[in-house]
């Protein structure tokens, strides 16, 4: 296909503009409208009949699946030449080539000029001076100016003498060839450099259509297979022609038979022919002499000789090129035309490959994407491209696809696409083009035969510029076509009314087309301008049907268009009850023009009445109108083939024969009621119009075929009759009930159910009809319910019937009994109705007494309303009836709710005064509603004015809080917010009790009821005087525990501050953890220790529900005696586990549980053994300083000076807690214990430790072995054997003390020399090295000053002092000072603990009580600095108790 060669050349407005027709109706039907399709039709064919065609939208969710099975469609496509096309153009283009075919048959080529940068329309200057009168009559008058102003030339501008000269060089000779007249001169062409060479078209060489076959029945079946015998073209005529094909269409049917042997003689030029042979080859044919050989010419189409001096006119010189003699010339230009039809292309296609195909043509010839290009450039184009010459563009359509072999676009039943579940009703759809052609509404429904295309579907394959022709479809049938995807077609349509002015209008402008075609428009092949056609006074409309859209046709309305791009389109024909009259005119049409019938219309009609008793009533009255004057033309036909002497007849079933074997010679009518044949010809038939058309024999040989008698005939049309009679005769009926009113009950029911029984048609006379029944019959139900007050459906919850508008007045009641005798019915009830009115007046005097009393009871009114019940009839009295109901109950709730003020919320009363302000009004409502509001209007005041006591900040005194209380309680009403303050103000009432008694007579109150006293103040929004002070005391037992912590307890210590200052109460629960055989050990302990207070919760526990400190104190005391008994168990246990036994393998010690083993060391408190590894190792100590396993080391064990100002800041605290009896105790028992330190060395017990040691065999176990591997203890400890249970006891509980003392440090320190004086022996250890322990004598120096020292002033000096040796005889004393010169000089250490001192300088402190002692600084457990920065207070000032055991 050509394209565009400048883009420009769509822009430039062109002279003769296509200006697009005005639009076609647009039809958007509701889905109410849509599910009905020959309904809506019928509906809008009224309008869109006089436009021809109409675009229908469906609903918008109207969307068919796509059903095809593309993957097997493949298809033949036509090829359309678009110039070839228009009607106009393709006349001039038959007149070029005969131009061309003149001038080649001469041995010239034609070549179009150009006048003024256009080509020449050679075929308008023809026809011009034709018209003119021609040629010599235009220049003898001078006309060629005018000729060229009416081409279009601009006047002014000689361009006559170029039309004449153009004119004189290339058509004279033809026109004067074609009149038969000679020739002037040689004809010769001379060419102008800028003339374009003509290529002939060659229209009817290339037409080689053969119809598909798809389809078993196709709408032009094999009767039209007929061949159109066509003139043998002699050889060698022209160079392009091949092996002629024989010309048929789809959509064309072939001209009339014509015998080959009359066209040659009436066309061919008869020169008669010497005798062949090879003498005669070389001789002219007109002097009959062979000489001058040279000059002798040799014709190229028949081979016959001519001397070139013998011709007329004479040619001077042998031509170039082929030469055809006069009689191959005038054979050649004489043909008749051919008709003309598409050629099929040479491919087939896939849907895709033709759709790459078109997408391609489409985006090159606009140079843009396809969906780009506009819809009004591409009309324009197409106009431009079919009335142009000089442009040749070809395209394909895929016309005419049959869907029985492919399948429809729409889904149907067992067809090879799945329908999914949601879209099954697209199979049954109306809509739906396989449904549509076979409804019952639908007349091509009695056709048994599938028809493609009118029947069943044909599909249709479009690409860019493909069109389908002018013409109106077979037997002038409605269409459908459905655009199911793609790019949209363009439609041109013209009314039915104008199909023959159209028909004329082409004919006139071209006319050369219909002479060879007469039924040229039928074929399909023919298009004209829109514009053209408007022009001349034919309606013309168009649409752009896009994708989802169909388009309507209707009967004998002309239409043709075009396809914007690649589309997929499907089609189909129907026809309604109104086409009928119109089908059998075509008929008559038809077989004017002797064109085949698709369908035969009689076969139709007759089948439709073998069906009359089930068929439509308005259907059955157009067929009896149809079949009338089909029976009379039958009837009147047979009796003129009765007249001319047609006597033979014979029954024939004309449906068992095929169409062509029943169709008319002559008309190519289908024939089925009636034919004639003859039995010279029995292969033909001819229909009884040209019963004298069928041969020559004489008409007594023909025989009438008929398919029905007349006497059969008759009653198949009274069966019609019959059908539509019934109707009439039923709306007759109808009509007389209607108007008169004269029908009874019964015959009311039997025409509503003829109705039905016969399916007459929903018109509103049936509507009426069922109204008039159904008044009737309410009429007689009414009269029994009001008889028998059943009409129970209208309550309301006030009682009561509802006025209903269908309700009788009691006047309308008194008129509805004397009205009953009227209706077309008979009412048996009517003499019970009297009744009903006495029952009535009773109800209306009830109803006025009532209204009238100033408080009715609610009972009796609604009494009476149920009495009501059973009237129906409208009541005038009920809405004040109801409204006293309503007015009485409301009362009474308010009456019950007042009696109950406990009960009236809020809530109770917006909720009556809402239904007080829905009554109506009434002077006692009025009155309730007012002390209703007032009440309301206080609660919800005082309801607001508590509640903003309540949330006020900050709180409100309790006195303001009870002064508003007693106002509250005077309102009758409940009010949670005025509840809820008499529950604060009770609750405050009694947390005030509760902190007044908590502190009465001078109790100290415990830390626990504090504490749950000030939480539950937290929720009393009262404003509570004492809180804040018990608030403080809290705030201070929090900083004072905070404080302790930090005193006692070690740095991520796992212990509470309680565990540590109370006695250990889990001893041996807690090295049970690590040593699980010491129960077994001794069992006999755990006899002894108590259940009650086992673990450090319980002790707290029985703490904070003791009563005062003295029953604490107790409670500490024998958790005190448990510790001392358990702890001292424990030590003699695992004292035991280290003496050689024989099952010390099994030995597991330390925190680890593992055997003995390299360096160890010995706790002092619980004598439990330990891997240096895994504990702190004592190398860091000190020798005398004792080593506490991380069992028995709890806390920090501060000072006793830093512990007592706690113990100070509790008691001002004046709160009891279970920390401070523990500290307390812990204090009390510490100086317990200095006085029994005390009272040990005053007693001499110390000095005993001597004589002990010395008088028992101290057994070593420093180094030993287990199992083969030895260990020893790093860390000396005081042995045990040495010591009595009185001095271990003192020693034990010293360590046990959570408070660092001097005389605990001093105690271990005398006990470990004294006990470790006795050298021992050496001992073997693992390595084999032995270790010698050589204890010296330990000279203890003590420096006195004779001076005294000044308060808080520290004194450094030499001391002087005698050494004096101490010797280790039991009889030595430790306290026994070397004795001064002068007592009054020298003093000594007041501490009974006194470590003695040694050195050059020893610091010194004086008690800043009121013994004014003084004492070692390092005794008293004093730095340097505390001393110079802190006053001193010994032991003695601050405990009046203690006895120093002086």
């Amino acid at each position: 296909p050509a394209g565009l060669d400048e883009d420009a050349r769509m822009a430039q407005p062109q002279l003769n503009e296509f200006i697009p027709p005005p639009e076609c109706p647009v039809f958007e039907p509701s889905w109410e409208e849509f599910t009905d399709p020959f309904a809506y039709i019928n509906k809008i064919r009224p309008i869109a009949e006089k436009t021809g065609i109409c675009k229908i939208r469906p609903p918008p969710d109207w969307q068919p699946p796509f059903a095809c099975d593309v993957d097997r469609l493949k298809f033949t496509p036509r090829i359309q030449r678009l110039n070839e096309l228009e009607a106009q153009t393709r006349v001039k283009l038959n007149f070029l080539d005969q131009i061309a075919k003149f001038w080649e048959l001469q041995g010239c080529t034609l070549k179009i000029p150009h006048v003024e940068r256009k080509i020449l329309d050679l075929y308008q200057l023809n026809t011009l001076v034709n018209e003119e009168g021609g040629f010599d009559a235009v220049c003898r008058e001078r006309r060629w100016t005018k000729i060229s102003v009416k081409m279009g030339f601009a006047p002014g501008k000689a361009i006559g003498s170029h039309l004449r000269a153009h004119y004189e060089r290339i058509l004279y000779p033809y026109n004067l060839f074609q009149t038969g007249a000679n020739l002037p001169s040689v004809p010769t062409l001379t060419h102008d450099t800028k003339d374009k060479e003509y290529t002939p078209h060659d229209l009817p060489q290339r037409q080689s259509v053969q119809p598909q076959e798809t389809c078993s029945i196709a709408r032009r079946a094999k009767r039209m297979r007929s061949e159109v015998r066509l003139p043998k073209p002699p050889l060698n005529i022209l160079r392009c022609l091949s092996v002629q094909m024989p010309v048929t269409e789809v959509k064309q049917e072939p001209a009339e038979h014509m015998d080959p042997t009359e066209n040659e003689e009436n066309v061919f030029i008869k020169i008669e022919k010497p005798p062949s042979n090879k003498v005669d080859t070389y001789m002219c044919l007109v002097c009959g002499s062979g000489s001058e050989e040279d000059r002798l010419l040799l014709c190229d189409g028949c081979d016959d000789s001519y001397h070139i001096f013998c011709l007329i006119p004479p040619l001077h010189d042998v031509p170039k090129g082929d030469w055809r003699c006069p009689k191959c010339l005038a054979q050649e230009c004489g043909k008749p035309p051919v008709a003309f039809g598409f050629e099929q292309a040479g491919r087939s296609y896939t849907l895709q490959a033709f759709g790459d195909m078109a997408d391609s043509f489409k985006s090159d010839y606009f140079n843009m994407p396809v969906h780009m290009v506009p819809t009004e450039l591409v009309e324009k184009e197409f106009w431009r491209l079919v009335s142009t010459i000089e442009e040749d563009v070809t395209v394909e359509y895929g016309a005419d696809i049959a869907s029985k072999e492919f399948g429809s676009g729409f889904p149907v039943r067992n067809g090879h696409f799945e329908v999914p579940a949601e879209d099954e009703h697209y199979l049954t759809s109306g809509w739906n083009l396989n449904n549509m052609p076979v409804l019952d509404a639908s007349v091509l429904t009695h056709i048994t035969a599938d028809i493609c295309g009118m029947k069943v579907p044909w599909l249709y394959v479009g690409m860019c510029f493909s069109s389908f022709c002018w013409h109106i479809e077979d037997h002038w049938s409605y269409s459908i076509n459905y655009l199911h995807w793609g790019e949209p077609k363009t439609w041109y349509g013209a009314p039915g009314y104008a199909a023959e002015h159209l028909e004329s209008v082409m004919k006139k402008l071209a006319p050369e087309l219909f002479e060879s075609q007469p039924d040229l428009l039928h074929q399909l092949v023919t298009i004209m301008n829109p514009n053209t056609l408007m022009n001349n006074g034919v309606p013309i409309y168009r649409t752009n049907q896009c994708a989802g859209e169909f388009v309507i046709t209707f009967p004998r309305a002309y239409h043709s268009g075009f396809n914007q791009g690649f589309n997929f389109a499907e089609a189909v024909n129907f026809c309604t009850m109104d086409w009928m009259p119109i089908g059998r005119g075509c008929v008559g049409h038809y077989r004017q023009l002797s064109r085949y019938c698709v369908f035969s219309h009689d076969e139709m009609v007759c089948n439709m009445a073998f069906k009359a008793d089930t068929m439509d009533v308005d259907l059955a009255s157009a067929l009896l109108e149809d079949m009338t004057s089909m029976i009379k033309e039958e009837e009147e036909l047979r009796q003129k083939i009765n007249k001319i002497g047609v006597a033979q007849s014979r029954q024939v079933d004309y449906e068992a024969l095929p169409d062509e074997a029943r169709q008319c010679c002559k008309c190519r009518t289908t024939c089925y009621l009636s034919g004639i044949t003859c039995g010279c010809s029995p292969d033909k038939m001819a229909c009884l119009y040209h019963a004298q058309d069928l041969c020559s024999c004489p008409h007594s040989n023909l025989t009438l075929h008929f398919k029905f008698t007349l006497d059969q005939l008759y009653p198949l049309m009274e069966s019609v009759r019959l059908r539509a009679e019934s109707y009439k005769d039923w709306i007759r009926s109808v009509q007389d009930i209607l108007e008169n009113k004269g029908a009874v009950k019964k015959g009311l029911h039997s025409l509503v159910e003829q109705a039905e029984t016969k399916a007459f048609p929903r018109i509103d006379l049936l509507d009426q009809l069922r109204t008039l029944t159904s008044e009737a019959d309410k009429v007689a139900v009414m009269a029994q319910q009001l008889l028998n007050g059943k009409r129970q459906t209208r309550y309301r919850s006030g009682g009561g019937k509802t006025q209903n508008q269908n309700e009788l007045s009691v006047d309308e009641l008194r008129s509805f009994v004397q009205q009953l005798d009227n209706l077309p019915c008979s009412i048996r009830q009517a003499h019970l109705l009297k009744d009903l009115l006495t029952r009535v007046d009773d109800f209306q005097q009830r109803s006025d007494r009532l209204l009238s009393d100033e408080s009715p009871s609610p009972q009796e009114l609604q009494d009476l309303l149920d009495v009501s019940l059973g009237l129906d009839v409208e009541l005038p009295q009920l809405p004040s009836l109801r409204e006293r109901l309503e007015q009485a109950r409301w009362l009474e709730a308010v009456q019950q709710a007042s009696s109950r003020p406990d009960s009236l919320c809020l809530d109770t009363m917006r909720r009556l005064i809402d239904q007080g302000v829905g009554l109506a009004p009434h002077s006692s409502v009025e009155r309730a509603m007012a002390r209703l509001q007032e009440l309301l209007t206080v609660s919800e005041q005082w309801e607001e004015r508590v509640l903003s006591l309540m949330d006020a900040r900050p709180y409100h005194s309790i006195d303001a809080l009870d002064d508003a209380l007693q106002e509250v309680e005077n309102i009758p009403a409940y009010l949670p917010n005025c509840l809820q303050l008499k529950d604060v103000v009770t609750k405050a009432k009694k947390w005030l009790h509760e902190a007044e008694m908590l502190q009465l007579g001078g109790r100290i109150p415990v830390l626990d009821s504090l504490s749950e006293l000030v939480l539950r103040a937290e929720s009393i929004p009262v404003n509570l005087e004492p809180l804040s002070r018990l608030e403080t005391l809290v705030g201070d037992v929090q900083s004072w525990k905070e404080s302790a912590a930090k005193t006692f307890l070690l740095k991520n210590s796992s212990f509470s501050l309680l565990e540590v200052l109370c006695p250990r109460c889990d001893v041996r629960s807690a090295h049970q953890k690590c040593k699980s055989k010491k129960a077994k050990e001794a069992p006999q302990l755990c006899k002894k220790i108590p259940t009650k207070l086992e673990s450090v919760c319980d002790v707290e526990r029985v703490l904070s529900e003791s009563k005062d400190s003295a029953s604490a104190m107790t409670t500490l005391s024998e958790v005190r005696q448990r510790e001392m008994e358990t702890l001292l168990a424990l030590r003699a246990s695992n004292e035991s586990k280290l003496l050689p036994a024989e099952n010390s393998c099994a030995l597991s010690v330390c925190v680890c549980q593992k055997p003995p083993s390299g360096a160890m060391v010995q706790c002092e408190l619980c004598r439990d053994i330990f891997h240096c590894n895994c504990v702190t190792s004592a190398a860091d100590l000190e020798y005398g300083q004792a080593w506490l396993c991380p069992l028995c080391q709890r806390s920090r064990k501060p000072p006793l000076d830093k512990v007592l100002p706690l113990l100070a800041s509790l008691q001002r605290i004046r709160i009891r807690l279970p920390e401070g009896d523990a500290l307390r105790f812990l204090i009390e028992r510490t100086v317990q214990w200095q006085h029994k330190v005390q009272q040990a060395c005053t007693e001499g017990v110390l000095e005993r430790v001597s004589a002990m040691v010395f008088g028992s065999r101290m057994s070593s176990y420093l180094t030993q072995e287990t199992n083969g591997s030895s260990f020893y203890i790093e860390h000396q400890s005081v042995p045990l054997q040495g010591l009595s249970p009185e001095l271990e006891e003192l020693m034990v509980e010293g360590f046990l003390l959570q408070v660092t003392l001097p005389e605990t440090e001093q105690l271990y320190r005398y006990l470990l020399y004294k006990l470790s004086q006795r050298g021992s022996p050496q001992h073997k250890v693992k390595d084999n090295t032995s270790i010698y322990f050589c204890l010296g004598h330990h000279h203890l120096h003590k420096k006195i000053f004779r001076a005294k020292k000044k308060k808080k002033k520290l004194k450094k000096s030499k001391e002087r002092s005698e050494e004096s040796k101490r010797t280790c005889s039991p009889s030595h004393t430790v306290s026994d000072p070397a004795l001064s010169d002068s007592e009054e000089d020298f003093s000594l250490c007041a501490a009974p603990w006194c470590r003695e001192p040694e050195g050059d300088e020893v610091n010194w402190v004086q008690c800043d009580g009121s013994c004014n002692q003084w004492f070692h600084q390092v005794c008293v457990g004093l730095s340097a600095e505390r001393a110079e920065k802190e006053d001193y207070v010994c032991i003695s000032c601050t405990q009046p108790d203690y006895d120093r055991g002086e």
